[in-house]
């Protein structure tokens, strides 16, 4: 028979208010639960940045290192001085720097004496009688012009004498000046370069420089011209490139012509020698043409020519008593006086004082002369040009050395004007 199991004494109950059914808690907020929005949540629009892990962090003034600046550790530099840069040893110094050796000083001045104006030295009075021949042609050969005019032949011949006057009318030199010589007025600008070193040079000649006209000619040589009874001129080169105390030089050098009466006294003689200059020189082309006629005949039409030509020869040398063989020497020794007056004229030049600036001015001429034979002889394959001792004899200036040869007493300080 089984025994019941043993009853555990039950817990002991407490009093409640009433025995009401098992119902959850109520929570006195909401019945349901919170509502929580859906959308993500919202952060900051840019993520801090940071520095790239493979790069070490940057420090300030020790990204990289920079070695202290010196003065004048880079290069050396040659002191600068204010106002006097050291010149290039190979540029020569400006024609208008003043500190030029041969710059003179231009102030304005007038010097004017009666007696150094114009006169006729030996070289004008030679030149004049070496022409003689040519003017007794010229004149035979207007007489037989004037021959044709039959009672007015006399005032032909007179009109042809007067005609010489021409060589100081102002409006034929300046005709002479610009279809012959190729001359031009200056400009403004040149004038305002030439006239204060023209005013220089004749106040120191006394020499009343508004007697004489300045012209300009366009040329890159180194020239100048003395012509007529007004005329000087001088080229762009020389008016441009040269410092004023050298072109002034040149310009006492062309003065020197017109007051030893070398200039008129050469254009008169050309004048009075070119109506023969010009039956000499149409005789040669007639004779010429008629000699290349005659061969079509043959020895026969040849020996005609030949003695119809000197018999003419024969005849004039008769009537003009010799004189046409005269002629036949007459350039070598016009060529002769020539050089005498280029001498003459650099003597009147030195004696202004302007002997060392006239040197320079000879020493370039003689580098251009240099230039222009070293030309010819490379166009010749090598060979330099032979120069024969007639075309000596007809040179009209004489060589560098025998110019500066005669410039020595001067330079030396022996002579004085």
């Amino acid at each position: 028979m089984t025994q019941p199991p043993p009853e555990f004494p039950r817990a002991p109950e407490y009093p409640t208010q009433a025995a009401q059914p098992q119902v959850p808690p109520q929570y006195p907020q909401s019945a349901q639960p919170p509502q929580h929005p859906q959308l993500p949540p919202q952060y900051p629009q840019q993520p801090p940045t940071y520095p790239p892990p493979s790069q070490p962090p940057r420090y300030p003034q020790a990204a990289a290192p920079i070695p202290p600046q010196y003065p004048l550790a880079s290069a050396p530099v040659p002191p600068q001085y204010p106002q006097s840069p050291p010149p290039t040893p190979s540029a020569p110094p400006s024609p208008d720097d003043p500190s030029h050796p041969h710059h003179i000083n231009t102030d304005v001045r007038r010097i004017h004496i009666s007696s150094h104006q114009r006169r006729t030295d030996a070289t004008a009075v030679g030149n004049l009688l070496l022409y003689l021949p040519h003017f007794l042609c010229s004149f035979f050969v207007v007489g037989l012009v004037a021959s044709f005019f039959g009672g007015l032949a006399i005032v032909v011949i007179l009109l042809w004498l007067a005609s010489g006057a021409l060589v100081f009318y102002r409006p034929a030199e300046s005709a002479l000046a610009r279809y012959a010589l190729r001359l031009r007025y200056p400009t403004p600008q040149e004038r305002a370069r030439l006239e204060p070193v023209w005013r220089e040079v004749t106040a120191r000649a006394g020499v009343e420089g508004r007697t004489y006209q300045l012209w300009v000619e366009d040329s890159d040589s180194l020239n100048a011209v003395a012509a007529a009874g007004h005329i000087v001129g001088v080229t762009r080169f020389a008016m441009n490139e040269l410092p004023n105390g050298e072109l002034a030089a040149v310009m006492a050098h062309e003065l020197g012509h017109h007051v030893g009466g070398h200039a008129w006294s050469g254009l008169l003689g050309y004048w009075y020698a070119l109506p023969g200059r010009i039956t000499w020189r149409f005789l040669k082309g007639f004779a010429a043409v008629f000699f290349h006629v005659s061969r079509a005949f043959g020895c026969f039409g040849v020996a005609f020519v030949v003695l119809g030509i000197g018999g003419i020869a024969m005849a004039t040398i008769s009537s003009l008593y010799g004189l046409p063989l005269l002629i036949l020497g007459m350039p070598y020794a016009l060529a002769a006086v020539g050089r005498r007056a280029e001498l003459r004229a650099d003597a009147h030049a030195a004696a202004l004082d302007f002997a060392g600036p006239l040197a320079a001015v000879l020493d370039k001429l003689h580098q251009q002369e240099q230039q222009a034979q070293a030309a010819l002889t490379a166009e010749n394959g090598g060979v330099p040009p032979a120069e024969s001792p007639l075309s000596k004899l007809l040179s009209s200036h004489p060589d560098y050395h025998t110019r500066l040869h005669h410039l020595q007493p001067y330079l030396q300080g022996q002579r004085s004007y």
